[in-house]
């Protein structure tokens, strides 16, 4: 009887040679894919980290996706540019640069003042509620009157013009009297007076078709708020004036 042949363990194997390749070819195809995300994504500190880990697995560190980024340098997505202040780019402070811009105006009305020989009348000073502009009652009215004289409006006009800025400020324009009560039928008491003051010369400098009503306000304090004491002749006149008070930058922002 003839025995039949047994088959060798090597003659059931099934050839695997060819998962190499596949397995090469799903690697690359793995990596092209990475590729194509990370070139479409923005965010290149997660793109970096996925790339480390995936030629951590494929290749050791040492593979297809081994740089860090597949753009080259300078060609990422732009980012969002930080918005650069005048006062940064100068290396001072907004309070600082905001103070440079109020002494530069003072200066500017300090010389129109020296110009028409009116020191005696008018007085700058810088505070810290801003630019404060000193001008005597007697320059603009007539005694007991809150409207502006007639002789007084060219005054008055350019005055505004110094007061065209850009951007522009808040201007309080307020008005004080001295503590001599009012002997005047047009008006109760100091107070009214000091009110319509403030406001009728607000009116004269919004001719100025530069000046934009919305950043003026008008106050009267009456005998309320004096420079000087009441006792002396002088003293009352110092306090009998009408102020033009030019805010900070912060203030007129955040109105």
């Amino acid at each position: 009887m003839t025995r039949r042949k047994k088959k060798s363990h090597e003659d059931e194997h099934v050839d695997e040679s060819w998962l190499l390749p596949y397995a090469d070819l799903l690697t690359l195809l793995v990596a092209l894919f990475i590729v194509l995300f990370a070139s479409s994504a923005i965010d290149v500190q997660k793109f970096q980290k996925m790339s480390t880990a995936f030629n951590e697995v494929f290749s050791g560190g040492n593979g297809v996706i081994d740089f860090p980024s597949p753009m080259p340098e300078g060609s990422m997505a732009p980012q969002k540019k930080e918005s650069v202040s005048a006062s940064q780019l100068s290396g001072l402070s907004d309070e600082e640069q905001d103070t440079e811009e109020l002494k530069k105006l003072k200066a500017k009305v300090d010389h129109y003042i020296i110009s028409n020989d009116i020191t005696d009348k008018f007085e700058t000073e810088l505070t810290t509620e801003g630019l404060l502009v000193t001008i005597r009652d007697n320059v603009l009215f007539s005694s007991g009157s809150a409207e502006v004289r007639t002789r007084d409006i060219q005054t008055a006009e350019e005055i505004s013009d110094l007061l065209v800025m850009n951007p522009p400020r808040n201007i309080i324009i307020s008005g004080h009297t001295d503590n001599i009560p009012i002997r005047n039928a047009n008006f109760e008491s100091n107070w009214e007076l000091s009110v319509m003051r403030a406001v009728n010369f607000m009116k004269v400098l919004l001719h100025n078709p530069e000046l934009n009503p919305e950043w003026f306000s008008a106050k009267g304090f009456g005998e309320y708020k004096p420079k000087e004491s009441n006792e002396t002749v002088t003293g009352r006149e110092r306090n009998r004036r009408v102020e033009i008070l030019i805010l900070p930058r912060e203030l007129t922002t955040n109105r």
